[in-house]
């Protein structure tokens, strides 16, 4: 660690969009924190840019506190994004939206590592095959472990993070309202963003903007294999009640149509199929 110098921090404000936002309860602790303690932990830098410190660089200055830095060595700025989700993730509390999206940047960003060790994109399709199509998986089926949910999730995750990377793109703030909370939008209303038009994804952005935004009280749910409709601002759990029920039935059927009672692999299959739809489930009725 070396004292730091606040007029040689670089803010990048990419790197900084990633960040949750503090909320004022949680910042005013801070800052009080620091003003009593002083700057106890250092501020991770790369290249002079901040990629960790950022609501303590800015109470920092405020007050011109005194503080120490530690410089990070990273190849590229998609590995210095991977760092920073492996930051966040494991020392936050974030909401289910804000995990969805660190999980699908995460795999987005490692595919763009991987084509530019390798020179071309290997994550190319064409009419929904691709001869690399063995790595694409190993990196999805990485992450699934990672994070212990299934592959499949990892990929809609990814979809997830591109429909709102590309609202980040009209308004950062709309991202930000998305991400905490502060406006809630379905799963099913992203996945029609990253197949949107640029004017419908502008025209989403600046509804946010605006406060005319409407988010709709129903959608099929992910992964059900069902055309029910989650409508839980109604209060209508009938739908939700129904879908439960058939997942637990199936889930027992498997299990009584076990061939060897010590199956003990055969168990685990079912199991984790079982908990991937569940989690589907509780993830579409944000």
């Amino acid at each position: 660690m070396t004292p730091g110098v606040i007029s040689e921090i670089i803010i990048d404000e990419r790197f900084k969009r990633l960040l949750p936002e503090m909320d004022a309860h949680t910042r005013a602790g801070l800052e009080e924190s620091l003003l009593v303690f002083g700057c106890q932990n250092p501020l991770f830098l790369w290249q002079g840019i901040l990629i960790d410190g950022h609501n303590r660089f800015e109470i920092i200055k405020k007050h011109n506190l005194p503080f120490n830095i530690v410089s990070l060595e990273f190849d590229s700025r998609e590995e210095v994004v991977v760092w920073i989700i492996d930051v966040q993730v494991n020392r936050r509390n974030l909401t289910p939206m804000q995990l969805s999206y660190y999980r699908g940047l995460h795999y987005n960003t490692e595919k763009i590592i991987i084509t530019n060790e390798d020179g071309r994109n290997q994550f190319s399709e064409v009419d929904g095959h691709n001869d690399h199509q063995p790595l694409r998986q190993s990196t999805a089926v990485r992450l699934a472990e990672v994070y212990n949910i299934s592959p499949r999730t990892i990929r809609r995750d990814s979809e997830l993070a591109n429909a709102l990377d590309a609202i980040g793109e009209h308004s950062p703030e709309a991202k930000r309202k998305i991400l905490s909370g502060e406006i809630e939008i379905t799963r099913k209303q992203l996945r029609e963003v990253a197949a949107g038009s640029e004017n419908y994804v502008s025209e989403l952005a600046e509804s946010i903007d605006n406060g005319t935004f409407v988010r709709r009280t129903a959608g099929a749910v992910e992964g059900s294999g069902e055309d029910s409709q989650i409508d839980s601002e109604q209060g209508d759990l009938q739908p939700l009640t129904k879908m439960f029920s058939q997942i637990t039935e199936d889930f027992s059927s498997a299990l009584r149509n076990m061939k060897a009672d010590n199956d003990v692999d055969y168990v685990r299959s079912a199991l984790r199929a079982y908990i991937e739809r569940l989690e589907e489930l509780y993830l579409n009725l944000n």
